[in-house]
């Protein structure tokens, strides 16, 4: 059976980093929230999972993989999960952990990356903490984003196996990872985003390579690759930009 992912449909959010293995894999797979709720997919299959009392071990909030009786959620537990399945992690226990410490530190750049524009509160607006955005786009434009993007660079140049990959001498889910987030914040953050990747060229140049990655590519192409927008997690707002 194909591998059932669930996240909301219209945007890329946390479930593209999910999306980008599954597609660099080449396996099967369901985007279950953007099929027809008439065949018993849609946004309701979604909430079935997080809302539904007879799921004994409910996420908090997708996205969500099923395989079979595993119901996954977190983005880097899921990654967790499916690295050894699709070979997008080395064999051994070390090279498992260290590419599931970058996922994880991944995640905290993308989620102080989606706090610049919701610094006060998440129930809030952006155009009710405009001000408060403006400060904290800032520290993350000035300070973040070098932070993060230089670990990884300094990643790269350590990797005993070469700089073209961050763990080992293949593709991994890490990279993938790497991809999207320098994604998205050239996105966001067009302009401090270039300026970091000039000090920071083995990234730029990992995330061209990724690009492109002959599944990778075509995915990228294709329609299931949701554009970005300003309801996800990487938003331009120009004047956050700097």
């Amino acid at each position: 059976m194909p591998y059932e992912l669930h996240y909301w449909p219209g945007i890329q959010g946390r479930g593209e980093f999910v999306r980008l293995a599954l597609e660099a894999a080449g396996v099967p797979y369901v985007d279950v929230a953007r099929g027809d709720e008439s065949a018993g997919q849609g946004v309701p299959a979604l909430l079935h999972y997080l809302n539904d009392g007879s799921v004994t071990r409910p996420p908090l909030a997708c996205p969500v993989l099923v395989d079979g009786k595993h119901v996954i959620g977190q983005t880097a537990a899921i990654l967790l999960y499916l690295g050894p399945r699709l070979k997008l992690v080395g064999a051994s226990e070390a090279d498992r952990l260290w590419t599931h410490q970058i996922q994880l530190t991944i995640a905290d750049a993308v989620d102080q990356a989606h706090n610049t524009h919701h610094p006060v509160g998440l129930g809030l607006y952006y155009e009710d903490q405009k001000p408060e955005a403006l400060r904290a786009a800032q520290e993350f434009r000035s300070q973040r984003i070098p932070k993060f993007l230089g670990w990884l660079e300094a990643i790269l140049a350590r990797n005993p196996k070469g700089s073209q990959h961050l763990v080992g001498a293949r593709l991994s889910y890490a990279d993938l990872s790497l991809f999207q987030l320098v994604e998205g914040l050239l996105y966001a953050f067009p302009k401090a985003t270039r300026r970091a990747l000039k000090k920071t060229p083995l990234v730029l140049a990992l995330r061209d390579r990724v690009a492109g990655h002959r599944r990778v590519s075509l995915y990228l192409r294709s329609e299931r690759r949701i554009p970005f927008n300003e309801d996800g997690i990487f938003r331009r707002y120009p004047e956050l930009d700097g």
